[in-house]
């Protein structure tokens, strides 16, 4: 074989081991995409917001994180937090979960009588329109037949003991509405009834009733 054309054919051989590593590494990088999810806003505490103090704007910052390492309850956008308060302190650069909000732990402090419970839900409201001692209704839409849904009444007049904002879902028919981690008074027949109910539920919604509050 002549000189120019063994220069040639590895000239040739050496295009195609170049594809196939270059193959290979997009596959590999395709493999780790795909095994860390995609990319998600987390929104975080750019300075420390002390217990009690109502969370503004310019305390917080956006991170961005591959979804497998973002926290499975983080807010994705400031507007859902700005405005409640922080239960505990929050020192910068902590990522925002209802855990840390004022109302997340205030269940734990309410005096609960015999045969009461506290039932705990996160559902499509507004957490400002259902503060503590609001009596609210609770709607559970689950799916039909043929892809129809079927909306019910799940509980009456339940007494909301705490609240705070819950992150929205980032996709299906609830994304982008406002979602909120309630704390209910109720008895036990309504918790197991609220637990047997939110089976294969599709989307839980708290109405408050304007003007309604406990009597206790």
């Amino acid at each position: 074989m002549s000189t120019g054309r063994r220069a040639a054919v590895l000239g040739g051989l050496a295009v195609v081991l170049g594809s196939l590593a270059a193959s290979d590494v997009s596959g590999r990088e395709a493999a780790l995409r795909r095994g860390l999810g995609p990319i998600v806003r987390v929104v975080v505490a750019r300075a420390q917001i002390p217990a009690g103090a109502p969370v503004r704007a310019a305390s917080l910052a956006v991170r961005r994180a591959p979804s497998r390492y973002a926290p499975s309850q983080t807010f994705h956008d400031p507007a859902e937090v700005v405005g409640a308060r922080a239960g505990v302190s929050i020192p910068a650069g902590t990522d925002l979960q209802p855990a840390l909000l004022a109302g997340a732990s205030a269940a734990s402090e309410v005096t609960v009588r015999p045969g009461e419970r506290i039932a705990r839900i996160v559902a499509v409201g507004v957490a400002r329109e259902l503060s503590p001692g609001t009596l609210t209704d609770v709607l559970i839409t689950r799916d039909g037949p043929g892809g129809s849904a079927r909306t019910r009444l799940a509980l009456r007049a339940a007494e909301v003991v705490a609240s705070a904002p819950a992150p929205r879902s980032p996709e299906g028919d609830q994304a982008g509405l406002p979602r909120v981690a309630l704390a209910l008074r109720v008895t036990l027949r309504q918790a197991i009834a609220l637990v047997e109910a939110q089976n294969g539920a599709r989307e839980l919604r708290a109405l408050p009733r304007p003007g309604a509050s406990a009597l206790r």
